[in-house]
């Protein structure tokens, strides 16, 4: 099975300069055998880095992370698309992990910070608003769309593996920070095999993200909204 690794990158060059050097070559230890940058039109010198170290770019022509991975599953020939997003959030230690759970037959594989054994960013907190929204929606998820397999603990999280013939099954659409939760929603309608495992999610190592709370959490219930209309 040939896997693709897509760093999803804009204005990260900060980050890449911490994380980068941490992500091992493509290899079947590794976990992926070739490696793409997804660039939503940074001006910091995210593309002159990439270019430094001799990765692969695609642009996008728009903004939007739905975007990015619409854009993986149109223009990159591979058997599955391991997304990762280089920012410090996502354990580089859990690369080699979906490999195997592809190969058993996954369809789509999620680093999972809700479940046992797993960290959650905010764990530490007293309130934990992000992580008690998240799994609101993992909650309704399941409830309306799952049709066999465990409760899915992590329908949000970005840190995810996918098989190109799941995308052809899924048809996914959105352009936006909610692509990962209908991703995981029609997985869940077509009885897809969905497999996670517990991941320890980090701090930021640099800069602020990219999407505001408030916002992203209405989108994700139209999203929700959306999807319970579709048969």
């Amino acid at each position: 099975m040939h896997i693709t690794l897509c760093l999803l990158t804009r204005n990260e060059r900060e980050c890449l300069e911490k994380i980068y050097p941490l992500i091992p070559p493509p290899s079947r230890e590794a976990g992926y055998d070739d490696l793409v940058a997804i660039d939503g039109g940074s001006t910091d010198g995210t593309l002159e880095f990439y270019k430094e170290r001799g990765v692969r770019v695609i642009g996008q022509s728009r903004r939007g992370r739905g975007e990015a991975f619409l854009l993986a599953f149109r223009d990159l020939q591979s058997d599955a698309f391991l997304f990762f997003s280089p920012d410090g959030n996502e354990d580089v230690a859990d690369l080699p992990k979906f490999r195997k759970h592809l190969e058993a037959g996954a369809d789509l594989v999620i680093a999972s910070r809700m479940m046992k054994g797993a960290v959650n960013e905010e764990d530490h907190q007293v309130l934990r608003m992000r992580k008690w929204a998240n799994n609101g929606f993992n909650l309704l998820a399941n409830l309306m769309f799952r049709k066999q397999g465990p409760y899915i603990t992590d329908s949000i999280n970005g840190y995810r593996a996918i098989t190109a013939r799941a995308t052809r099954i899924l048809q996914l659409d959105s352009r936006d920070y909610t692509i990962e939760y209908q991703m995981t929603m029609r997985a869940m309608k077509h009885g897809l095999n969905i497999i996670e495992f517990p991941t320890v999610e980090g701090q930021r190592v640099a800069g602020e993200t990219g999407a505001p709370s408030v916002g992203t959490g209405l989108r994700f219930i139209r999203k929700l909204w959306t999807e319970a209309r579709i048969k």
